[in-house]
Protein backbone atom coordinates (compact mmCIF):
# COMPACT_ATOMS: atom_id res chain seq x y z
CA UNK A 1 0.00 0.00 0.00
CA UNK A 2 3.21 1.99 0.17
CA UNK A 3 2.94 3.20 -3.40
CA UNK A 4 -0.19 3.12 -3.74
CA UNK A 5 -2.69 6.69 -5.13
CA UNK A 6 -4.63 8.45 -1.91
CA UNK A 7 -7.56 8.23 -3.36
CA UNK A 8 -6.96 4.46 -3.21
CA UNK A 9 -6.09 5.07 0.51
CA UNK A 10 -9.07 6.84 1.98
CA UNK A 11 -11.46 4.59 -0.43
CA UNK A 12 -9.73 1.75 1.92
CA UNK A 13 -10.15 3.45 4.88
CA UNK A 14 -13.71 4.74 4.20
CA UNK A 15 -14.88 0.60 3.54
CA UNK A 16 -12.86 -0.29 6.82
CA UNK A 17 -14.65 2.04 9.15
CA UNK A 18 -18.11 1.64 7.93
CA UNK A 19 -17.98 -2.00 7.74
CA UNK A 20 -18.21 -2.43 11.38
CA UNK A 21 -21.31 -0.34 11.09
CA UNK A 22 -23.02 -2.92 8.68
CA UNK A 23 -21.85 -5.46 10.67
CA UNK A 24 -23.98 -3.86 13.41
CA UNK A 25 -26.76 -3.01 12.03
CA UNK A 26 -27.27 -6.67 10.00
CA UNK A 27 -26.67 -7.96 14.39
CA UNK A 28 -29.28 -5.78 15.22
CA UNK A 29 -31.43 -6.22 12.27
CA UNK A 30 -31.29 -10.39 13.09
CA UNK A 31 -32.23 -9.98 16.24
CA UNK A 32 -36.23 -10.37 17.28
CA UNK A 33 -37.61 -7.08 17.66
CA UNK A 34 -39.67 -6.61 21.38
CA UNK A 35 -43.23 -5.44 20.61
CA UNK A 36 -45.23 -3.86 23.50
CA UNK A 37 -48.35 -4.79 24.43
CA UNK A 38 -51.18 -5.58 26.96
CA UNK A 39 -53.33 -8.38 26.24
CA UNK A 40 -55.31 -7.33 28.98
CA UNK A 41 -56.89 -4.42 26.51
CA UNK A 42 -59.02 -7.21 24.91
CA UNK A 43 -60.42 -7.54 21.64
CA UNK A 44 -60.16 -6.55 18.62
CA UNK A 45 -56.90 -5.42 19.51
CA UNK A 46 -54.63 -8.34 21.03
CA UNK A 47 -56.42 -11.19 23.08
CA UNK A 48 -55.95 -14.71 23.55
CA UNK A 49 -56.42 -17.45 20.70
CA UNK A 50 -59.24 -19.89 22.13
CA UNK A 51 -57.88 -22.55 19.84
CA UNK A 52 -54.90 -21.91 20.95
CA UNK A 53 -54.42 -19.83 24.46
CA UNK A 54 -50.86 -20.03 24.25
CA UNK A 55 -50.91 -17.39 20.95
CA UNK A 56 -52.93 -14.14 20.59
CA UNK A 57 -55.32 -12.78 18.29
CA UNK A 58 -56.43 -9.70 17.42
CA UNK A 59 -56.43 -6.91 14.25
CA UNK A 60 -52.86 -5.36 15.73
CA UNK A 61 -51.73 -9.39 15.77
CA UNK A 62 -52.34 -9.58 12.19
CA UNK A 63 -51.21 -5.94 10.83
CA UNK A 64 -47.53 -7.09 13.21
CA UNK A 65 -47.42 -10.50 11.01
CA UNK A 66 -47.77 -8.42 8.26
CA UNK A 67 -45.16 -6.28 9.37
CA UNK A 68 -42.75 -8.94 10.04
CA UNK A 69 -42.77 -9.95 6.68
CA UNK A 70 -42.24 -6.91 5.41
CA UNK A 71 -39.24 -6.60 8.00
CA UNK A 72 -37.71 -9.84 7.29
CA UNK A 73 -37.33 -9.82 10.98
CA UNK A 74 -39.08 -12.05 13.99
CA UNK A 75 -41.69 -9.78 16.52
CA UNK A 76 -42.22 -10.95 19.69
CA UNK A 77 -44.64 -9.80 21.59
CA UNK A 78 -43.36 -8.85 25.39
CA UNK A 79 -46.67 -8.50 27.90
CA UNK A 80 -47.08 -5.18 29.79
CA UNK A 81 -49.44 -3.25 31.44
CA UNK A 82 -50.82 -0.55 28.66
CA UNK A 83 -50.61 2.51 31.63
CA UNK A 84 -46.96 2.05 31.72
CA UNK A 85 -46.10 1.70 28.02
CA UNK A 86 -44.70 4.71 27.65
CA UNK A 87 -42.02 4.35 30.50
CA UNK A 88 -41.41 0.61 29.59
CA UNK A 89 -40.38 2.36 26.29
CA UNK A 90 -38.29 4.81 27.53
CA UNK A 91 -36.36 2.64 29.81
CA UNK A 92 -36.04 -0.03 26.64
CA UNK A 93 -38.25 -3.10 28.04
CA UNK A 94 -39.00 -3.36 24.27
CA UNK A 95 -38.40 -2.14 20.63
CA UNK A 96 -41.92 -0.49 19.66
CA UNK A 97 -45.47 -0.27 21.12
CA UNK A 98 -48.63 -0.67 19.90
CA UNK A 99 -52.10 -1.28 21.64
CA UNK A 100 -54.51 1.23 19.95
CA UNK A 101 -52.29 3.98 20.95
CA UNK A 102 -54.11 7.40 20.31
CA UNK A 103 -51.61 10.03 18.94
CA UNK A 104 -51.74 12.98 21.27
CA UNK A 105 -49.57 16.06 21.51
CA UNK A 106 -48.42 15.38 24.80
CA UNK A 107 -47.08 11.80 23.28
CA UNK A 108 -45.63 12.94 20.78
CA UNK A 109 -43.27 14.85 23.11
CA UNK A 110 -42.13 11.62 24.61
CA UNK A 111 -41.97 8.86 22.39
CA UNK A 112 -42.17 8.56 18.40
CA UNK A 113 -44.56 7.74 16.16
CA UNK A 114 -45.43 5.64 12.79
CA UNK A 115 -47.46 6.69 10.60
CA UNK A 116 -51.40 5.82 11.16
CA UNK A 117 -52.66 2.26 10.60
CA UNK A 118 -56.05 3.15 11.89
CA UNK A 119 -58.79 6.13 12.15
CA UNK A 120 -60.87 6.17 14.83
CA UNK A 121 -63.50 7.46 16.64
CA UNK A 122 -65.89 8.01 19.57
CA UNK A 123 -68.59 6.13 20.27
CA UNK A 124 -71.61 7.21 22.67
CA UNK A 125 -73.20 3.65 24.26
CA UNK A 126 -76.33 3.88 26.08
CA UNK A 127 -78.52 0.99 27.72
CA UNK A 128 -81.21 -0.26 25.49
CA UNK A 129 -84.37 2.12 25.11
CA UNK A 130 -83.03 5.19 26.82
CA UNK A 131 -84.68 8.31 25.59
CA UNK A 132 -83.18 11.21 27.50
CA UNK A 133 -79.20 10.33 25.29
CA UNK A 134 -79.12 10.50 21.96
CA UNK A 135 -75.53 12.12 22.35
CA UNK A 136 -73.60 13.48 24.15
CA UNK A 137 -75.22 17.58 24.29
CA UNK A 138 -77.94 15.30 26.23
CA UNK A 139 -75.36 14.24 28.23
CA UNK A 140 -75.67 17.85 29.87
CA UNK A 141 -78.96 18.61 29.76
CA UNK A 142 -79.76 16.38 32.51
CA UNK A 143 -76.04 15.84 33.92
CA UNK A 144 -75.41 12.50 33.54
CA UNK A 145 -72.50 10.29 34.45
CA UNK A 146 -70.04 9.01 31.58
CA UNK A 147 -67.82 5.62 31.98
CA UNK A 148 -64.53 5.97 29.51
CA UNK A 149 -60.71 5.32 30.30
CA UNK A 150 -58.16 7.75 31.96
CA UNK A 151 -55.57 9.46 29.75
CA UNK A 152 -57.89 8.73 26.33
CA UNK A 153 -59.11 10.93 23.53
CA UNK A 154 -62.63 10.28 24.85
CA UNK A 155 -61.44 11.65 28.14
CA UNK A 156 -60.29 15.07 27.20
CA UNK A 157 -63.60 15.18 25.02
CA UNK A 158 -65.73 14.85 28.37
CA UNK A 159 -63.45 17.20 30.09
CA UNK A 160 -63.83 19.73 27.35
CA UNK A 161 -67.47 19.75 27.38
CA UNK A 162 -67.81 19.46 31.00
CA UNK A 163 -69.58 16.07 31.23
CA UNK A 164 -68.94 14.42 34.70
CA UNK A 165 -66.82 10.99 33.85
CA UNK A 166 -66.18 7.81 35.67
CA UNK A 167 -62.81 6.52 34.98
CA UNK A 168 -62.18 3.00 34.37
CA UNK A 169 -58.87 0.93 34.23
CA UNK A 170 -60.51 -1.66 31.74
CA UNK A 171 -62.88 -1.62 28.67
CA UNK A 172 -65.19 -4.01 29.58
CA UNK A 173 -65.82 -2.23 33.39
CA UNK A 174 -67.84 0.47 32.21
CA UNK A 175 -70.00 -1.37 29.77
CA UNK A 176 -71.08 -3.93 32.94
CA UNK A 177 -71.63 -0.86 35.01
CA UNK A 178 -74.05 0.74 32.49
CA UNK A 179 -76.11 -2.27 32.21
CA UNK A 180 -76.30 -2.31 36.03
CA UNK A 181 -77.23 1.16 35.72
CA UNK A 182 -74.46 2.37 37.81
CA UNK A 183 -73.72 5.06 35.21
CA UNK A 184 -75.60 6.77 32.43
CA UNK A 185 -73.65 5.74 29.12
CA UNK A 186 -69.99 4.99 28.20
CA UNK A 187 -68.02 6.88 25.62
CA UNK A 188 -65.16 5.30 24.10
CA UNK A 189 -63.07 4.17 21.04
CA UNK A 190 -65.35 3.04 18.34
CA UNK A 191 -63.34 -0.63 18.08
CA UNK A 192 -63.96 -0.88 21.49
CA UNK A 193 -67.72 -0.33 21.60
CA UNK A 194 -67.65 -2.57 18.60
CA UNK A 195 -66.80 -5.62 19.88
CA UNK A 196 -68.05 -5.08 23.51
CA UNK A 197 -71.26 -2.98 23.12
CA UNK A 198 -72.81 -3.54 19.76
CA UNK A 199 -73.39 -7.56 20.75
CA UNK A 200 -75.22 -6.81 23.89
CA UNK A 201 -78.54 -6.50 23.70
CA UNK A 202 -78.93 -4.51 26.72
CA UNK A 203 -77.13 -1.77 25.13
CA UNK A 204 -77.40 0.08 21.93
CA UNK A 205 -75.39 2.91 20.10
CA UNK A 206 -76.34 6.59 20.73
CA UNK A 207 -75.88 8.82 17.75
CA UNK A 208 -73.12 8.45 15.03
CA UNK A 209 -69.11 8.46 16.18
CA UNK A 210 -67.65 11.59 16.91
CA UNK A 211 -63.94 12.81 17.96
CA UNK A 212 -61.90 11.57 14.90
CA UNK A 213 -58.53 10.71 15.75
CA UNK A 214 -55.58 7.87 14.89
CA UNK A 215 -53.66 4.64 16.50
CA UNK A 216 -50.04 4.69 15.40
CA UNK A 217 -47.21 2.91 16.55
CA UNK A 218 -44.89 4.06 19.18
CA UNK A 219 -40.88 4.16 19.01
CA UNK A 220 -38.23 5.21 21.11
CA UNK A 221 -36.85 9.50 20.66
CA UNK A 222 -33.75 8.71 18.70
CA UNK A 223 -34.85 4.95 17.18
CA UNK A 224 -35.55 7.15 13.65
CA UNK A 225 -33.74 4.31 11.86
CA UNK A 226 -36.60 1.77 13.07
CA UNK A 227 -39.80 4.23 12.99
CA UNK A 228 -38.41 4.47 9.03
CA UNK A 229 -38.66 0.75 8.39
CA UNK A 230 -41.89 0.42 10.10
CA UNK A 231 -43.44 3.29 8.40
CA UNK A 232 -42.30 1.51 4.99
CA UNK A 233 -44.00 -1.42 6.16
CA UNK A 234 -46.99 -0.02 7.31
CA UNK A 235 -47.28 1.96 3.65
CA UNK A 236 -46.46 -1.47 1.88
CA UNK A 237 -49.74 -2.61 3.67
CA UNK A 238 -51.78 0.40 2.78
CA UNK A 239 -50.64 0.34 -0.73
CA UNK A 240 -51.03 -3.52 -1.76
CA UNK A 241 -54.73 -3.48 0.18
CA UNK A 242 -53.50 -5.61 3.10
CA UNK A 243 -53.98 -3.09 5.75
CA UNK A 244 -58.12 -2.84 4.67
CA UNK A 245 -58.51 -6.70 4.47
CA UNK A 246 -57.37 -7.25 7.90
CA UNK A 247 -59.82 -4.11 9.12
CA UNK A 248 -62.60 -6.06 7.04
CA UNK A 249 -61.92 -8.99 8.74
CA UNK A 250 -62.35 -7.62 11.57
CA UNK A 251 -65.90 -5.25 10.54
CA UNK A 252 -63.40 -2.40 11.65
CA UNK A 253 -63.27 -0.67 7.94
CA UNK A 254 -65.16 1.78 7.46
CA UNK A 255 -65.46 5.33 5.05
CA UNK A 256 -62.95 7.09 7.59
CA UNK A 257 -60.11 4.83 6.72
CA UNK A 258 -59.63 5.87 3.75
CA UNK A 259 -57.14 8.17 4.92
CA UNK A 260 -54.88 6.21 5.43
CA UNK A 261 -54.90 4.87 1.72
CA UNK A 262 -57.37 4.70 -0.99
CA UNK A 263 -68.12 -5.79 5.57
CA UNK A 264 -66.75 -8.56 5.96
CA UNK A 265 -67.55 -11.41 8.51
CA UNK A 266 -68.03 -11.09 12.45
CA UNK A 267 -67.10 -15.08 12.56
CA UNK A 268 -63.79 -14.18 14.14
CA UNK A 269 -65.47 -12.11 17.00
CA UNK A 270 -68.14 -14.09 17.85
CA UNK A 271 -66.53 -17.17 18.45
CA UNK A 272 -63.79 -16.48 20.47
CA UNK A 273 -66.55 -15.57 22.78
CA UNK A 274 -67.98 -19.23 23.05
CA UNK A 275 -65.16 -21.52 22.30
CA UNK A 276 -63.18 -20.57 25.87
CA UNK A 277 -63.80 -24.03 27.65
CA UNK A 278 -61.98 -25.45 30.86
CA UNK A 279 -59.28 -27.05 29.03
CA UNK A 280 -58.16 -23.90 27.14
CA UNK A 281 -57.81 -22.04 30.19
CA UNK A 282 -57.26 -23.88 33.56
CA UNK A 283 -53.48 -24.35 32.06
CA UNK A 284 -52.47 -20.84 32.06
CA UNK A 285 -54.22 -20.01 35.46
CA UNK A 286 -52.26 -23.10 36.53
CA UNK A 287 -49.32 -21.17 34.99
CA UNK A 288 -50.15 -17.90 36.83
CA UNK A 289 -50.98 -19.70 40.19
CA UNK A 290 -47.12 -21.46 40.06
CA UNK A 291 -45.77 -17.97 39.44
CA UNK A 292 -47.51 -16.88 42.59
CA UNK A 293 -46.47 -19.61 45.11
CA UNK A 294 -43.02 -19.06 43.27
CA UNK A 295 -43.37 -15.48 44.51
CA UNK A 296 -45.06 -15.67 47.43
CA UNK A 297 -42.21 -18.64 49.01
CA UNK A 298 -38.93 -16.81 47.36
CA UNK A 299 -40.00 -13.36 48.84
CA UNK A 300 -41.01 -14.83 52.01
CA UNK A 301 -37.93 -16.46 52.17
CA UNK A 302 -36.00 -13.01 51.69
CA UNK A 303 -38.55 -11.60 54.33
CA UNK A 304 -37.45 -14.20 57.08
CA UNK A 305 -33.63 -14.02 56.32
CA UNK A 306 -34.15 -10.30 56.24
CA UNK A 307 -36.63 -9.62 59.06
CA UNK A 308 -34.73 -11.68 61.83
CA UNK A 309 -31.53 -9.84 62.08
CA UNK A 310 -33.40 -6.71 62.07
CA UNK A 311 -35.04 -7.50 64.86
CA UNK A 312 -31.99 -8.80 66.80
CA UNK A 313 -30.31 -5.54 66.07
CA UNK A 314 -33.27 -3.41 67.44
CA UNK A 315 -33.49 -5.76 70.37
CA UNK A 316 -29.65 -6.62 71.31
CA UNK A 317 -27.34 -4.25 69.08
CA UNK A 318 -25.60 -0.87 70.01
CA UNK A 319 -27.43 2.60 69.27
CA UNK A 320 -26.45 2.98 65.46
CA UNK A 321 -27.90 -0.91 64.89
CA UNK A 322 -30.93 -0.11 67.06
CA UNK A 323 -31.56 3.32 65.68
CA UNK A 324 -30.86 1.76 61.45
CA UNK A 325 -33.20 -0.86 62.42
CA UNK A 326 -36.38 1.15 63.95
CA UNK A 327 -35.60 3.72 60.80
CA UNK A 328 -35.81 0.18 58.42
CA UNK A 329 -39.00 -1.16 59.80
CA UNK A 330 -40.56 1.87 59.96
CA UNK A 331 -39.74 3.15 56.36
CA UNK A 332 -40.40 0.21 54.87
CA UNK A 333 -44.16 -0.39 56.89
CA UNK A 334 -44.83 3.29 56.03
CA UNK A 335 -44.73 3.11 52.70
CA UNK A 336 -47.01 1.83 50.04
CA UNK A 337 -45.79 -1.75 48.03
CA UNK A 338 -47.19 -0.52 45.19
CA UNK A 339 -44.70 2.63 45.22
CA UNK A 340 -41.45 0.66 46.22
CA UNK A 341 -42.39 -1.39 43.43
CA UNK A 342 -42.43 1.45 41.19
CA UNK A 343 -39.01 2.62 42.69
CA UNK A 344 -37.09 -0.61 42.23
CA UNK A 345 -38.40 -0.84 38.55
CA UNK A 346 -38.30 2.40 37.16
CA UNK A 347 -36.85 4.51 39.27
CA UNK A 348 -33.64 2.26 39.58
CA UNK A 349 -33.46 2.27 35.77
CA UNK A 350 -33.79 5.99 35.67
CA UNK A 351 -30.79 6.32 38.23
CA UNK A 352 -29.51 3.66 36.31
CA UNK A 353 -29.19 5.92 33.07
CA UNK A 354 -28.53 9.08 34.59
CA UNK A 355 -25.25 7.57 36.39
CA UNK A 356 -23.93 6.28 33.27
CA UNK A 357 -24.16 2.67 35.33
CA UNK A 358 -26.32 1.12 32.19
CA UNK A 359 -27.98 -1.67 33.24
CA UNK A 360 -26.48 -1.92 37.19
CA UNK A 361 -29.55 -1.02 38.35
CA UNK A 362 -31.53 -1.82 36.16
CA UNK A 363 -34.07 -5.35 37.48
CA UNK A 364 -36.39 -7.46 35.61
CA UNK A 365 -39.67 -7.46 36.61
CA UNK A 366 -39.64 -10.91 38.74
CA UNK A 367 -36.51 -9.66 40.81
CA UNK A 368 -37.93 -5.87 41.64
CA UNK A 369 -41.28 -8.06 42.45
CA UNK A 370 -38.74 -10.47 45.34
CA UNK A 371 -36.90 -7.61 45.88
CA UNK A 372 -39.89 -5.52 46.86
CA UNK A 373 -42.59 -7.76 48.38
CA UNK A 374 -39.21 -9.03 50.58
CA UNK A 375 -38.01 -5.40 51.65
CA UNK A 376 -42.36 -4.68 52.80
CA UNK A 377 -42.81 -8.15 54.79
CA UNK A 378 -39.60 -8.20 55.96
CA UNK A 379 -40.09 -4.78 58.78
CA UNK A 380 -43.66 -6.20 59.59
CA UNK A 381 -41.41 -9.61 60.07
CA UNK A 382 -39.32 -8.30 62.17
CA UNK A 383 -42.01 -6.44 64.55
CA UNK A 384 -42.96 -9.93 64.94
CA UNK A 385 -39.86 -11.73 65.64
CA UNK A 386 -38.86 -8.89 68.15
CA UNK A 387 -42.28 -9.52 70.06
CA UNK A 388 -42.15 -13.04 70.26
CA UNK A 389 -37.84 -12.93 71.37
CA UNK A 390 -39.14 -10.46 74.40
CA UNK A 391 -42.05 -12.83 75.25
CA UNK A 392 -39.54 -15.59 76.60
CA UNK A 393 -39.27 -14.78 80.20
CA UNK A 394 -35.54 -13.14 81.37
CA UNK A 395 -35.51 -15.99 83.27
CA UNK A 396 -34.29 -18.47 80.12
CA UNK A 397 -30.74 -16.64 79.80
CA UNK A 398 -30.14 -16.96 83.46
CA UNK A 399 -30.63 -20.56 83.03
CA UNK A 400 -28.62 -20.74 79.98
CA UNK A 401 -25.87 -18.95 81.43
CA UNK A 402 -25.53 -21.35 84.44
CA UNK A 403 -25.49 -24.15 81.83
CA UNK A 404 -22.04 -22.48 80.69
CA UNK A 405 -24.05 -21.71 77.51
CA UNK A 406 -22.62 -18.26 75.35
CA UNK A 407 -25.36 -15.48 74.64
CA UNK A 408 -25.59 -16.89 71.02
CA UNK A 409 -25.98 -20.63 72.20
CA UNK A 410 -28.50 -19.74 74.36
CA UNK A 411 -30.10 -17.76 71.31
CA UNK A 412 -29.69 -20.62 69.26
CA UNK A 413 -30.88 -23.33 71.68
CA UNK A 414 -33.27 -22.31 74.22
CA UNK A 415 -34.72 -18.79 73.42
CA UNK A 416 -35.60 -18.61 69.34
CA UNK A 417 -37.10 -22.22 69.66
CA UNK A 418 -39.83 -20.92 72.03
CA UNK A 419 -40.30 -17.69 70.45
CA UNK A 420 -40.94 -19.65 67.71
CA UNK A 421 -44.17 -20.75 69.50
CA UNK A 422 -45.64 -17.19 69.65
CA UNK A 423 -44.33 -16.11 66.61
CA UNK A 424 -45.74 -18.77 63.92
CA UNK A 425 -49.47 -17.63 64.08
CA UNK A 426 -48.70 -14.27 62.86
CA UNK A 427 -46.52 -15.14 60.38
CA UNK A 428 -48.15 -17.83 58.44
CA UNK A 429 -50.85 -14.84 58.41
CA UNK A 430 -48.77 -12.90 56.71
CA UNK A 431 -47.52 -15.35 54.59
CA UNK A 432 -51.31 -16.03 53.68
CA UNK A 433 -51.57 -11.94 53.11
CA UNK A 434 -48.53 -12.34 50.91
CA UNK A 435 -50.20 -14.67 48.56
CA UNK A 436 -53.18 -12.06 47.64
CA UNK A 437 -50.69 -9.35 47.60
CA UNK A 438 -48.52 -11.10 44.73
CA UNK A 439 -51.38 -9.75 42.68
CA UNK A 440 -49.97 -6.46 42.73
CA UNK A 441 -46.98 -7.19 41.37
CA UNK A 442 -48.69 -7.11 37.85
CA UNK A 443 -48.20 -3.25 37.61
CA UNK A 444 -44.55 -4.31 36.49
CA UNK A 445 -45.67 -6.63 34.05
CA UNK A 446 -45.45 -9.89 36.33
CA UNK A 447 -48.32 -12.50 34.62
CA UNK A 448 -48.91 -13.80 37.84
CA UNK A 449 -52.43 -15.50 38.87
CA UNK A 450 -54.74 -12.47 39.45
CA UNK A 451 -53.30 -10.86 36.21
CA UNK A 452 -53.55 -13.87 34.14
CA UNK A 453 -57.19 -14.29 35.17
CA UNK A 454 -57.63 -10.66 34.20
CA UNK A 455 -56.35 -11.26 30.89
CA UNK A 456 -58.41 -14.43 30.43
CA UNK A 457 -61.75 -12.89 31.74
CA UNK A 458 -61.57 -10.14 29.20
CA UNK A 459 -60.47 -12.54 26.03
CA UNK A 460 -63.24 -15.09 26.98
CA UNK A 461 -66.04 -12.87 28.64
CA UNK A 462 -66.54 -15.45 31.28
CA UNK A 463 -65.87 -13.59 34.45
CA UNK A 464 -67.75 -15.79 36.97
CA UNK A 465 -66.57 -18.94 35.69
CA UNK A 466 -63.12 -18.53 35.44
CA UNK A 467 -62.81 -16.20 38.56
CA UNK A 468 -64.14 -18.71 40.76
CA UNK A 469 -61.53 -20.93 39.25
CA UNK A 470 -59.56 -18.67 40.32
CA UNK A 471 -60.71 -17.84 43.59
CA UNK A 472 -60.45 -21.92 44.37
CA UNK A 473 -56.55 -21.54 42.99
CA UNK A 474 -56.37 -19.15 46.07
CA UNK A 475 -57.86 -20.95 48.15
CA UNK A 476 -56.24 -24.38 47.84
CA UNK A 477 -52.57 -22.41 48.25
CA UNK A 478 -53.66 -21.09 51.36
CA UNK A 479 -55.69 -22.71 53.31
CA UNK A 480 -53.35 -25.86 54.31
CA UNK A 481 -51.03 -23.22 55.30
CA UNK A 482 -53.26 -22.55 58.00
CA UNK A 483 -53.74 -26.51 59.09
CA UNK A 484 -49.66 -26.71 58.89
CA UNK A 485 -49.74 -23.93 60.61
CA UNK A 486 -51.71 -25.28 63.54
CA UNK A 487 -50.35 -28.50 63.99
CA UNK A 488 -46.81 -27.16 63.96
CA UNK A 489 -48.50 -25.10 66.90
CA UNK A 490 -49.40 -28.32 68.90
CA UNK A 491 -46.47 -30.00 68.37
CA UNK A 492 -44.24 -27.52 69.23
CA UNK A 493 -46.42 -26.71 71.76
CA UNK A 494 -45.48 -30.16 73.75
CA UNK A 495 -41.88 -29.47 73.20
CA UNK A 496 -41.62 -31.64 70.01
CA UNK A 497 -38.93 -29.33 68.27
Amino acid sequence: MRGAPVPMLLAALALSATHPIHAAQDAASARPLLWGTDAEGGAPYIFKDPKDPNHNIGFEVEIVDEIQKELGQPIVVQQYAYSSLILGLQRGDFDFGMNGLEVTPDRAEKVLFSIPYYVFREQLVVRKGETRLRDLDGCLKIDCTVGTLEDTAADRLLHDRGIRATMYDGVVEPYRDLVLGRIDAVLLDLPIAIYYAKPNPDLEFAGTPVARGTYAIMFQKGNEALKRRVDAALDALIRDGRLRAILERWNLWDDEQAALGQVGSGDILSASRKAWTFDRYFPLLLRGAWLTVFLAFVSFGFAILLGLPVACMRLYGPAPMRWAAIVYVEFFRGIPVLLLLYVLYYGLADLSTATGLGSAFRLDPLQAAILGLGLNYAAYEAEIYRAGISAVPYGQWEAAASLGMTGWLAFRRIILPQAVRTILPPMTGDFVALFKDTSIVSTITVVELSKQYQILSKSSMKYLEIGLLTAALYLVMSVPLGFLSRRLERLWGRGIL
